[in-house]
This record gives structure tokens, sequence and C-alpha cells, in this order.
């Protein structure tokens, strides 16, 4: 008589199995529709988010009134389209407030400020975008369109390539797939070996200082934080609203960002 295994008595599903079992269509699709809404695509209406998903018009109109219901989702005055509630943001912030390194930055940020009289920030990395966890800006008439939850693209920014710095060149190119990146200005390096070559020279200087990287008239200081296995897991950064960083202020302020992400990097428990 032969012995059942417990994956032929279906005792055991697989992962996917398992996955495919307990998944819910309903609930995977409201959270699609909440992941089509971007930074490029700030407004959608329910025809175009069908088109997006595959997926039938009237049941994308009965999840958009539900998301709409719990504040997930508000109607623009014309009825047609659709953007990001309340709700959405408010599960953002929670969030980024249960993180432990935002509060233990707060105070670090702010001595960075008082310090020099620059904005500073924190940054993490989600895929492939920098998302701005935590800022402290100085009283001043220049305003930043940066702000707590901003996304940018990594490979294109300062505190990305910070982020980005001691990834392997394979590692990269699992990121990055594609043949060329996406050019945002001169500055953006066009392919992941254009990329990784920039990398390598930031992880061996261990900061970056760049004017007009990717907004033209600013200029970034940054430098990586680390946690307890070496691994990067933010960038802390200084904002200079000018064209060029003072030459007279150049060593200092690096000086001033390196030791600031180093007792960020010792609070997280990062060797030195």
């Amino acid at each position: 008589m032969p012995v059942l295994t417990p994956t032929d008595s279906g005792l055991e599903d697989s992962e996917t199995d398992k996955a495919d079992k307990y998944s819910v269509p309903g609930l995977e699709r409201g959270l699609r529709i909440l992941a089509e809404f971007s930074r490029d695509t700030p407004t959608l209406s329910a025809p175009e988010l069908a088109r997006r998903l595959q997926v039938p018009r009237t049941t994308i109109f009965r999840l958009l009134v539900t998301l709409e219901s719990l504040g997930f989702v508000e109607r623009l005055n014309n009825g047609r389209d659709f953007q990001l509630g309340t709700a959405v943001l408010r599960l953002g912030f929670e969030y980024l407030a249960s993180l432990s390194i935002t509060e233990l930055s707060r105070p670090i940020l702010e001595r960075l400020r008082n310090d020099t009289g620059y904005s500073s920030n924190l940054v993490i990395r989600d895929g492939r975008d920098i998302v701005y966890v935590q800022k402290v800006a100085p009283a001043s008439v220049f305003s930043s369109s940066v702000h707590i939850g901003t996304r940018l693209p990594a490979h294109a920014t300062v505190l990305g390539r910070v982020l980005l710095s001691h990834h392997t060149l394979d590692e990269l190119r699992a990121l990055y797939p594609e043949e060329h990146l996406r050019i945002y200005n001169a500055h953006t390096p066009p392919s992941v070996l254009d990329l990784f070559g920039l990398l390598q020279a930031d992880k061996a200087r261990g900061y970056v200082l760049e004017e007009g990287f990717f907004e033209t008239n600013i200029s970034s200081i940054a430098a990586p934080v680390f946690d307890e296995t070496g691994r990067v897991v933010a960038a802390m950064g200084m904002t200079v609203p000018a064209v060029h960083v003072p030459e007279l202020d150049r060593d200092m302020l690096v000086s001033k960002v390196m030791s600031s992400a180093r007792e960020l990097s010792l609070a997280l428990n990062a060797r030195p």
C-alpha cells in the first residue's frame, strides 16, 4: 500500500495555491485602483481605470463608490474623474509615524538645520522611488515643493544615488531591466552602467554633493544611514537653494551632513 505524502494527500498546498485560495478579488481590485493614482496621473476616470486594469466598467464603478464612501477616493467637481482621498493620506502619515527611524531622525535633522540654516531631510527607498519621511525647514522665503510623502525617481536624484550606492551591478539591473533609464535632465545617467559608475564613486567618497542634479538652482548634499546589518536604510540630505554650494562652506556642510548621518546610524545600532 503506497504511503501518501502531505502533498499527495492534499494536506499541504503550494504557496501559490494558498495565495489563490485565500485571495479576495474585490479587495485586490480595490487596492490596484488606488495604486494606479500617481504623481503623473493624479486624477483618473472609471473608463480609464477599467482600461488599465482590464476590469468591466460596472465593477470599477462599484469599487470606486465603495472607496469613495470610505474616503479613499474623492470625486472631482465634474462628477467623472476621481482622485485619492484624505483616508489614503491618513494611512500614509500613520505609517510614517510608526517608523522609529523618523522619530530618531527628527532631533538630528533639527540640529543640522540649526547649525547650517538649510533644510534637512530624510528619505527611504520604495522600489525605484525615494520617499521623504522627515523634513525640517528653516524659516525663510524659500519654499520647496518637497514635503513629507513626496516621491521622486531614485536614479535621477542625489538622495536616490545615496540609497542605491551600495547596490551591485546585478541588483541594479534587476531593479532597472530596461536598456535606457528615464531621462529628467542632462545630468540623469542614461543607462544602468552609467548609473553604476556614479554609484561606485559615491560609495567610495561616502557622500554626494551635486549642484542642479535634479532641479535647476538647487544644490544637495547627502550621506547614507546604515542599520546594524550594514545595509543602507535611509539617506540624510541637505538642500541648498542656490546654483552653487558656497565654496567657503563646502567642507563644513559636508562634514555636518556626514556626522548627522553617522549619528542616526549609531542610533540604529550600526557599527562605527
